[in-house]
């Protein structure tokens, strides 16, 4: 077996790692720049879980030459032979990648212009003599493409970032709406939190508004073009045509052979001798499913190619996604092809719905809790640059200026706080530093104003050497969260951890607490009501005369070992409680027993919930997935959504949808569920609209925040500006 360098730290810590083809070798990508693609190049992409289980991404640009294809190809092939098999493989082309590989960069993914082979190298350096123009399409998948630096690029119907190294300057059309003005939004502060190191300023201008230096830069502004529809996406109702082929080579040349016509299939179809074709070629997706250990070791290694040269057999677009799936490391797409599926290892909860391919030739490696913290949708963001265990400083702004906190309260956040907390670590010898300025919903202007100038200040203090992130209540990414060393992150609903400053803490409190699928744990405080509960969860309540610790069916044990120091934080010695077994006095604590999150699906998740929106902002009804780990604010309040936890469907109104939409929405969450090619019909479709949802679709939400429309969410994120 071939071993590069470059893999013996493959796949050892949850999270991604990214390489790119350069002279026909692997050369990392450095975390900051995770996201950004040449499109002139082919790269690599391996992302882990704590299970650990793997995926291995072939990505290629549409510029990139034969020879890095072909070489991009022998790597995975060599990585997925180095990981004993156990990976599912993903063949990626720029514009058409996966669900998966996006939902690693919540922040959108970038193509730049250019490539290896004209010089361009990926180093950060901050540099501030940029000049280029980036075109951002795309509600949730969203893509920031590199367009010449003119006029003739823009139209009215979209939204721009004008990156001209000190300035970053967000323009958004006239006709574009909001949800894409926030979607940008969060593409320019990725690129000043991450590629310019927290440096730069950014500015939203309006179509008409343009400054002096975008004149400057781009010359007089002619009459800009009208907004311009997404191309044609694939009609969803092919979703169900599904083939079935059983691949072989005993004939001494590669067979295809047809099993099923259509779906949905059978699991009994597939032989462990064998490796398969699963065929959903109008929906531009190809499976090879391996057969392991017994498939021929020549049928594993040629699986990628069978199904390149089965798209070329079969006519489809050079666009068409591969997957390569070891038997036991199926995923979710793959699986409702079948009425029947059952897996092996069943896997608990919607945050760990990920299946566990088992892996055979690793050694599993031993994790400690102080490691598990990657999580797809933020490994790519902001990276786990270690295990959390470097230096600490808490600050809490006060009155325009920056007041040390109490290392014996490290871990808890107010949310009518701000606070700034400097982590310092050592690598290679060299310090290195990162700024995280935390951000309580309930904070004052004046403090976020004031938490702004004190971190550029701190960063000068430092000589502008720290990486700076940006975190809002609710938002923390797993690196923060491991800071605390095995005690959950402890946020507070409000008040503050001033001297004197305390707000009368509520009579009754409530805290939820999760574990994510990093295993880092966070104990949100909630309004202490029986319909916040979740089966899944772990939750700590205290009334003024009782403390409980109440544990739902689907509850891990490191959710309540982070109950303890909750537990430890409000005092008391509590009564454990099972759900199911309450006491009266449980319930009257809570205001009365009310109807909250039981869904049996929260256990033992095989198929983890999906969400998507409806719009016709093209001026055509489109259903489109959210990639990755969804959250409340993926929720478009000017668009109909629907939420799939498999034994029930949520069609969700947003207060700004239109007619069109909300009459179109049931028709499409029907046609959704008739299509499914798993066969599974005749769901329960519940209509809820925006502000009066009921605790079985909020479950689905780690940390769901009822008051949260009550402010614009673009004026949220230009506080972040």
């Amino acid at each position: 077996m071939v071993s590069h360098k470059e893999f013996v730290g493959a796949g050892k810590v949850p999270g991604l790692q990214v390489w790119r083809i350069e002279n026909l070798d692997l050369k990392p990508v450095p975390k900051a720049l995770y996201g950004n693609f040449y499109t002139g190049d082919a790269y690599l992409l391996l992302h882990t879980t704590s299970a650990p289980s793997y995926n291995i991404h072939m990505w290629l640009g549409n510029e990139c030459s034969q020879d890095e294809s072909g070489a991009a190809a022998i790597f995975a092939m060599q990585l997925d032979d180095f990981l004993g098999g156990g990976p599912v493989q993903y063949r990626e082309v720029q514009n058409y990648e996966s669900n998966t590989l996006l939902g690693y960069f919540k922040s959108g993914i970038k193509y730049q212009k250019g490539g290896v082979a004209s010089g361009f190298q990926h180093v950060v350096t901050n540099d501030m003599n940029v000049k280029r123009l980036l075109h951002i399409k795309g509600r949730r998948a969203i893509r920031a493409t590199e367009v010449d630096m003119s006029w003739s690029n823009f139209n009215k119907g979209d939204c721009f970032i004008i990156d001209l190294g000190k300035n970053i300057y967000q323009w958004c059309g006239s006709e574009c709406n909001r949800f894409e003005k926030l979607k940008a939004a969060e593409v320019a502060i990725d690129i000043r939190d991450n590629m310019r190191n927290g440096r730069g300023q950014l500015h939203i201008v309006e179509e008409g508004h343009e400054s002096a230096e975008i004149l400057e830069a781009l010359g007089p502004k002619p009459e800009i073009a009208p907004s311009v529809a997404d191309d044609d996406k694939a009609d969803k109702s092919n979703r169900k045509k599904g083939a079935l082929y059983m691949i072989s080579d005993a004939s001494g040349t590669m067979k295809v052979t047809a099993v099923a016509q259509s779906s949905p299939f059978k699991q009994a179809m597939l032989s462990p001798e064998e490796c398969y074709i699963l065929d959903n070629g109008p929906d531009k997706n190809i499976f090879v499913w391996k057969g392991r250990p017994k498939a021929n070791m020549a049928e594993r290694k040629a699986a990628m190619s069978a199904g390149q040269q089965f798209i070329k057999d079969k006519g489809y677009a050079k666009t068409t996604q591969i997957q390569v799936l070891p038997a036991g490391g199926e995923t979710t797409l793959f699986k409702q092809f079948f009425s029947d599926w059952r897996d092996k290892d069943e896997t608990t909860g919607p945050s760990k719905a990920y299946t566990i391919g088992r892996i055979a030739k690793v050694p599993q490696v031993p994790f400690d809790a102080s490691t598990l913290h990657s999580n797809k949708t933020m490994a790519a963001q902001h990276g786990m640059v270690d295990d959390g265990k470097g230096k600490v400083q808490i600050w809490r702004v006060e009155n325009g200026d920056k007041v040390p906190v109490d290392p014996s309260s490290y871990g808890q956040f107010y949310g009518g706080d701000c606070y700034l907390i400097l982590y310092s670590y050592r690598v290679g010898g060299r310090e290195q530093h990162i700024i995280y300025t935390w951000w309580g919903l309930k904070c004052t202007q004046d403090e976020l104003a004031a938490s702004a100038f004190l971190t550029v200040q701190l960063d000068d203090s430092m000589g502008g050497a720290p990486v700076q992130v940006r975190v809002t209540q609710g938002q923390e990414p797993p690196h923060l969260m491991s800071l605390f060393q095995g005690k959950p992150m402890i946020i507070h609903t409000g008040g503050t951890s001033r001297k004197g400053g305390q707000s009368q803490a509520a009579g009754t409190r409530l805290f939820h607490i999760r574990q994510s699928s990093s295993h880092a744990t966070r104990a949100v405080e909630v309004e202490a009501s029986a319909s916040n509960l979740n089966t899944n969860d772990v939750f700590v309540l205290k009334s003024s005369n009782a403390l409980f610790v109440w544990r739902g069916t689907g509850a891990s044990d490191e959710e309540m070992e982070a109950a303890k120091h909750v537990v430890g934080f409000l005092g008391g010695s509590p009564s454990q409680v099972s759900e199911g077994k309450e006491s009266a006095d449980f319930w009257s604590a809570l205001g009365g027993k009310k109807e909250y999150q039981t869904s049996k699906s929260l256990q033992n998740v095989v198929k983890p919930p999906r969400l998507f929106g409806c719009s016709n902002k093209t001026g055509r009804l489109d259903v489109e997935e959210v990639p990755g780990d969804f959250t409340q604010s993926d929720l478009a309040t000017d668009d109909v959504m629907i939420l799939d936890t498999w034994d029930q469907i949520f069609i969700w109104i947003g207060n700004e949808a239109n007619a069109v939409e909300k009459t179109g929405a049931p028709k499409i969450a029907k046609e959704y569920v008739d299509s499914d090619p798993s066969g599974r019909g005749g769901l329960p479709i519940t209509t809820i609209k925006q502000g009066a949802e009921p605790p079985t679709f909020t479950g689905w939400f780690q940390a769901w925040d009822s008051k949260m429309w009550e402010t614009d969410p673009l004026d949220r994120i230009r506080g972040r500006f």
